[in-house]
C-alpha cells in the first residue's frame, strides 16, 4: 500500500510544529500569503479524505478540489477564532470543517436518499460522512502489478469490498484513517474517541485481518 509523503502534525519535529503555529498566527492576523501557504500545505491530504468519503453517486459530479476550496474559504473566515483558543491540531480542525462541508454537499445533492444511497455498509457512524468501500478498494487495487482483464479486476474489487464490509465498522474506520488519510495514532484516537493504546490495538487487528485477506488475491503486492 502506498503512503503519502506529507507528515501529519503529530509526526512533525518541534521546529516544524513551531513553524506551523507561527504560520497559523500570521494567517489569522490577515496575511494572505501566510493563509495561502497554510491551506496549500494540507490540500492534498484533504482531497484524499474527501475522495474516500464522497458518496459514489456524487463522484464525477462533484469535484474533490471544489469541496476543499469551499472548506478553505470557511476556515479562512474562522481562522482568528481558532487561533485564539485551539482545541484541536490545525489539521484536525481543518479536516472537521472539510467533513462538514462534504456532509452539506451530500445533503444538498442526495437529500432523503442519503441514508441508503449506494446501499453501502457504513465504515463508521462518526461526525463525517463514512468512507466508502469502493474508494478504499480502488486505492488498494492500485498496487496490483500483474496484468489482468477488466472483468477479473472488477471481480477482485468486489472481493476487496466484501472483505472491507465484513470487518468491524470501527476497525475499518481506523484502517481508513491510518492508511488512507495518513493520521497519526494520536489523531486517530481523538477522531474515534479512544485512547492511543486502544486505537493502536484496533489498528493492529484490522491490518492483520486485511493483510490475510489481500494475500489471497493473485498478483497483489501491498507494499506494507
Amino acid at each position: 500500500m502506498t503512503t503519502a509523503s506529507s507528515e501529519s502534525p503529530a509526526d512533525q519535529t518541534d521546529e516544524q510544529s513551531a513553524e506551523l503555529a507561527a504560520l497559523v498566527q500570521q494567517a489569522a492576523s490577515g496575511d494572505p500569503a501566510a493563509c495561502d501557504a497554510l491551506f496549500s500545505r494540507f490540500r492534498e491530504r484533504l482531497k484524499r479524505m474527501v475522495h474516500l468519503r464522497m458518496n459514489r453517486q456524487l463522484q464525477g459530479r462533484v469535484d474533490d478540489s471544489d469541496v476543499v476550496q469551499e472548506a478553505s474559504l470557511d476556515a479562512a473566515r474562522r481562522l482568528a477564532e481558532y487561533a485564539q483558543e485551539p482545541q484541536l491540531s490545525f489539521y484536525l480542525w481543518l479536516r472537521n470543517l472539510t467533513g462538514a462541508k462534504l456532509l452539506e454537499i451530500h445533503r444538498r445533492h442526495l437529500g432523503t436518499q442519503m441514508r441508503d444511497a449506494g446501499q453501502e455498509i457504513s465504515l463508521y457512524r462518526g461526525a463525517l460522512p463514512e468512507a466508502n468501500s469502493m474508494s478504499l478498494a480502488a486505492q488498494l487495487l492500485g498496487t496490483v502489478t500483474s496484468p489482468s482483464e477488466q472483468a477479473i479486476r472488477a471481480e477482485t474489487r468486489i472481493f476487496v469490498q466484501e472483505a472491507l464490509n465484513s470487518m468491524d465498522p470501527l476497525d475499518r474506520e481506523i484502517l481508513a484513517l491510518k492508511h488512507f488519510e495518513q493520521l497519526s495514532l494520536n489523531e486517530i484516537a481523538q477522531v474515534v474517541g479512544l485512547s492511543k493504546a486502544g486505537a493502536g490495538s484496533r489498528y493492529l487487528r484490522a491490518i492483520k485481518r486485511l493483510k490475510n485477506t489481500l494475500s489471497q488475491i493473485p498478483g497483489f503486492q501491498g507494499g506494507w
